[in-house]
Protein backbone atom coordinates (compact mmCIF):
# COMPACT_ATOMS: atom_id res chain seq x y z
CA UNK A 1 0.00 0.00 0.00
CA UNK A 2 1.25 3.49 -0.89
CA UNK A 3 2.71 5.40 2.07
CA UNK A 4 0.63 8.37 3.22
CA UNK A 5 0.95 10.77 6.12
CA UNK A 6 -1.27 10.19 9.15
CA UNK A 7 -2.77 13.51 10.22
CA UNK A 8 -4.23 13.40 13.73
CA UNK A 9 -7.42 15.46 13.55
CA UNK A 10 -7.69 17.55 16.73
CA UNK A 11 -5.13 15.10 18.08
CA UNK A 12 -6.23 11.52 18.63
CA UNK A 13 -9.76 12.82 18.99
CA UNK A 14 -11.56 9.52 18.51
CA UNK A 15 -10.11 8.13 21.73
CA UNK A 16 -9.39 11.27 23.77
CA UNK A 17 -11.13 14.61 24.29
CA UNK A 18 -10.41 16.61 21.17
CA UNK A 19 -7.91 19.46 21.05
CA UNK A 20 -6.53 18.70 24.52
CA UNK A 21 -3.06 17.86 25.76
CA UNK A 22 -3.90 14.17 26.21
CA UNK A 23 -5.17 13.91 22.62
CA UNK A 24 -2.04 15.60 21.32
CA UNK A 25 0.29 13.50 23.46
CA UNK A 26 -1.27 10.29 22.18
CA UNK A 27 -0.72 11.42 18.59
CA UNK A 28 2.87 12.34 19.37
CA UNK A 29 3.50 8.99 21.07
CA UNK A 30 2.04 7.17 18.08
CA UNK A 31 4.52 8.90 15.80
CA UNK A 32 2.08 10.54 13.39
CA UNK A 33 3.49 12.81 10.73
CA UNK A 34 1.13 15.72 11.33
CA UNK A 35 -1.27 17.08 13.95
CA UNK A 36 -4.23 19.33 13.20
CA UNK A 37 -5.74 21.66 15.80
CA UNK A 38 -8.02 24.69 15.98
CA UNK A 39 -7.29 28.14 17.39
CA UNK A 40 -9.84 30.66 18.70
CA UNK A 41 -9.44 34.17 20.13
CA UNK A 42 -10.71 35.01 23.61
CA UNK A 43 -12.10 38.36 24.72
CA UNK A 44 -8.73 39.25 26.26
CA UNK A 45 -6.83 38.31 23.07
CA UNK A 46 -5.52 34.97 24.24
CA UNK A 47 -5.23 32.00 21.88
CA UNK A 48 -7.16 28.94 23.00
CA UNK A 49 -7.35 25.57 21.30
CA UNK A 50 -10.97 24.76 20.51
CA UNK A 51 -12.91 23.90 17.38
CA UNK A 52 -16.28 25.46 18.24
CA UNK A 53 -16.92 29.17 18.75
CA UNK A 54 -18.38 28.26 22.16
CA UNK A 55 -17.25 25.99 24.99
CA UNK A 56 -20.68 24.37 25.34
CA UNK A 57 -20.07 21.08 23.52
CA UNK A 58 -16.60 20.28 24.86
CA UNK A 59 -16.73 21.40 28.47
CA UNK A 60 -18.89 21.69 31.57
CA UNK A 61 -19.36 25.40 30.88
CA UNK A 62 -21.23 27.60 28.46
CA UNK A 63 -20.45 30.73 26.53
CA UNK A 64 -18.87 32.06 23.38
CA UNK A 65 -15.10 32.05 23.44
CA UNK A 66 -14.90 35.52 21.94
CA UNK A 67 -16.87 36.84 24.91
CA UNK A 68 -14.89 34.99 27.61
CA UNK A 69 -11.53 35.68 29.22
CA UNK A 70 -8.86 33.00 29.24
CA UNK A 71 -8.99 32.80 33.02
CA UNK A 72 -12.66 31.78 32.81
CA UNK A 73 -11.94 29.17 30.16
CA UNK A 74 -9.04 27.69 32.10
CA UNK A 75 -11.39 26.92 34.98
CA UNK A 76 -13.57 24.66 32.83
CA UNK A 77 -13.44 20.88 32.64
CA UNK A 78 -12.72 19.99 29.03
CA UNK A 79 -12.56 16.22 29.50
CA UNK A 80 -15.62 14.93 31.35
CA UNK A 81 -17.91 15.44 28.35
CA UNK A 82 -15.88 12.76 26.57
CA UNK A 83 -15.33 10.36 29.48
CA UNK A 84 -15.15 10.49 33.26
CA UNK A 85 -11.64 9.16 32.84
CA UNK A 86 -10.56 12.58 31.59
CA UNK A 87 -12.27 14.69 34.22
CA UNK A 88 -10.24 17.77 34.95
CA UNK A 89 -8.61 18.03 31.53
CA UNK A 90 -8.30 21.70 30.65
CA UNK A 91 -8.44 23.77 27.49
CA UNK A 92 -4.94 24.40 26.19
CA UNK A 93 -3.48 27.62 24.86
CA UNK A 94 -1.63 27.80 21.57
CA UNK A 95 1.61 28.35 23.44
CA UNK A 96 1.10 25.27 25.61
CA UNK A 97 0.24 23.20 22.56
CA UNK A 98 3.30 24.29 20.62
CA UNK A 99 5.47 23.61 23.66
CA UNK A 100 4.39 19.95 23.46
CA UNK A 101 5.27 19.41 19.84
CA UNK A 102 8.50 17.63 18.97
CA UNK A 103 10.84 19.24 16.48
CA UNK A 104 9.88 18.52 12.91
CA UNK A 105 6.26 17.68 13.62
CA UNK A 106 4.12 19.15 10.85
CA UNK A 107 1.42 21.37 12.28
CA UNK A 108 -1.91 22.00 10.57
CA UNK A 109 -3.00 25.15 12.40
CA UNK A 110 -6.68 25.78 11.72
CA UNK A 111 -7.43 29.43 12.43
CA UNK A 112 -11.10 29.63 13.41
CA UNK A 113 -11.71 33.30 12.74
CA UNK A 114 -14.90 35.28 12.58
CA UNK A 115 -15.17 38.50 10.63
CA UNK A 116 -14.72 40.37 13.91
CA UNK A 117 -11.74 38.38 15.22
CA UNK A 118 -9.88 37.70 11.95
CA UNK A 119 -7.35 40.50 11.89
CA UNK A 120 -6.26 40.08 15.50
CA UNK A 121 -6.39 36.30 15.53
CA UNK A 122 -4.41 35.85 12.32
CA UNK A 123 -1.76 38.33 13.43
CA UNK A 124 -1.32 36.69 16.85
CA UNK A 125 -1.11 33.15 15.45
CA UNK A 126 1.32 34.11 12.72
CA UNK A 127 3.49 36.05 15.16
CA UNK A 128 3.69 33.01 17.45
CA UNK A 129 4.65 30.65 14.63
CA UNK A 130 7.27 33.07 13.36
CA UNK A 131 8.66 33.71 16.83
CA UNK A 132 9.16 29.98 17.30
CA UNK A 133 10.71 29.51 13.84
CA UNK A 134 7.95 27.09 12.87
CA UNK A 135 7.19 28.41 9.40
CA UNK A 136 8.97 25.48 7.77
CA UNK A 137 6.90 22.86 9.60
CA UNK A 138 3.60 24.63 10.26
CA UNK A 139 0.93 25.93 7.91
CA UNK A 140 -2.27 27.89 8.38
CA UNK A 141 -5.65 26.46 7.45
CA UNK A 142 -8.92 28.37 7.24
CA UNK A 143 -11.55 29.76 4.95
CA UNK A 144 -10.52 31.93 2.03
CA UNK A 145 -10.75 35.22 3.91
CA UNK A 146 -8.58 33.87 6.70
CA UNK A 147 -5.93 32.31 4.47
CA UNK A 148 -5.75 35.51 2.44
CA UNK A 149 -5.21 37.45 5.66
CA UNK A 150 -2.35 35.09 6.51
CA UNK A 151 -0.90 35.49 3.04
CA UNK A 152 -0.99 39.29 3.32
CA UNK A 153 1.18 39.41 6.44
CA UNK A 154 3.29 36.24 6.07
CA UNK A 155 3.89 35.36 2.42
CA UNK A 156 6.45 32.74 3.47
CA UNK A 157 3.95 30.76 5.59
CA UNK A 158 2.14 28.01 3.70
CA UNK A 159 -1.64 28.12 3.62
CA UNK A 160 -4.16 25.31 3.25
CA UNK A 161 -7.72 25.44 1.94
CA UNK A 162 -10.55 23.31 0.59
CA UNK A 163 -10.98 25.55 -2.45
CA UNK A 164 -10.95 24.33 -6.07
CA UNK A 165 -7.50 23.74 -7.53
CA UNK A 166 -7.80 26.73 -9.84
CA UNK A 167 -8.47 29.07 -6.93
CA UNK A 168 -5.63 27.55 -4.91
CA UNK A 169 -3.28 28.43 -7.73
CA UNK A 170 -4.59 31.99 -7.88
CA UNK A 171 -3.93 32.64 -4.18
CA UNK A 172 -0.66 30.72 -3.91
CA UNK A 173 -2.02 27.84 -1.85
CA UNK A 174 -0.04 24.62 -2.21
CA UNK A 175 -1.88 22.41 0.31
CA UNK A 176 -5.40 21.22 -0.49
CA UNK A 177 -7.68 19.79 2.18
CA UNK A 178 -10.84 18.63 0.38
CA UNK A 179 -13.72 16.78 1.98
CA UNK A 180 -13.11 13.06 1.69
CA UNK A 181 -16.47 12.70 -0.07
CA UNK A 182 -15.31 14.76 -3.05
CA UNK A 183 -11.78 13.36 -3.20
CA UNK A 184 -11.31 11.37 -6.38
CA UNK A 185 -8.39 10.17 -8.45
CA UNK A 186 -9.12 12.93 -10.96
CA UNK A 187 -9.01 15.64 -8.28
CA UNK A 188 -5.76 14.34 -6.83
CA UNK A 189 -4.19 14.00 -10.27
CA UNK A 190 -5.15 17.58 -11.14
CA UNK A 191 -3.79 18.88 -7.84
CA UNK A 192 -0.53 16.96 -8.18
CA UNK A 193 -0.12 18.18 -11.76
CA UNK A 194 0.00 21.70 -10.36
CA UNK A 195 2.27 20.82 -7.45
CA UNK A 196 -0.38 20.76 -4.71
CA UNK A 197 -0.30 18.42 -1.73
CA UNK A 198 -3.65 16.71 -1.01
CA UNK A 199 -4.74 15.76 2.52
CA UNK A 200 -8.50 15.00 2.61
CA UNK A 201 -10.69 15.60 5.62
CA UNK A 202 -11.38 13.05 7.05
CA UNK A 203 -11.48 9.22 7.17
CA UNK A 204 -11.77 6.77 10.06
CA UNK A 205 -13.03 3.58 8.40
CA UNK A 206 -10.63 1.15 6.75
CA UNK A 207 -12.48 1.03 3.42
CA UNK A 208 -12.48 4.82 3.05
CA UNK A 209 -8.83 5.10 4.07
CA UNK A 210 -7.95 2.50 1.42
CA UNK A 211 -10.04 4.32 -1.20
CA UNK A 212 -8.30 7.62 -0.51
CA UNK A 213 -4.89 6.00 -0.69
CA UNK A 214 -5.82 4.48 -4.03
CA UNK A 215 -6.76 8.00 -5.19
CA UNK A 216 -3.12 8.96 -4.58
CA UNK A 217 -3.52 11.36 -1.65
CA UNK A 218 -0.50 12.55 0.31
CA UNK A 219 -2.06 12.38 3.78
CA UNK A 220 -5.38 11.74 5.49
CA UNK A 221 -6.90 13.52 8.45
CA UNK A 222 -8.30 10.98 10.88
CA UNK A 223 -9.81 10.95 14.34
CA UNK A 224 -8.32 7.51 14.94
CA UNK A 225 -4.61 7.71 14.11
CA UNK A 226 -3.85 4.43 15.90
CA UNK A 227 -6.33 2.56 13.71
CA UNK A 228 -4.94 4.15 10.56
CA UNK A 229 -1.37 3.33 11.53
CA UNK A 230 -2.34 -0.27 12.26
CA UNK A 231 -4.02 -0.47 8.86
CA UNK A 232 -0.98 0.91 7.06
CA UNK A 233 1.34 -1.49 8.88
CA UNK A 234 -0.81 -4.50 8.04
CA UNK A 235 -0.76 -3.88 4.29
Amino acid sequence: MRAVSVVAHRGASGDFPENTAVAFQEAIDLGVEMIEFDVQLTADRCLVICHDPSVDRTSDGAGRIGEMCMAEIEELDAGSWFSARYAGERFATLSETLDMMPGGMRLNVHIKASDESRDALVRLVVDELVRRNLTASAFATGNEATTMAVRSIAPHLEICTNLPVARCLEIGCRILQPANSITTTDLVTEAHHHGLEVNPFFADEADEIRRLIECGVDGILTNHPRKMLDLLRSC
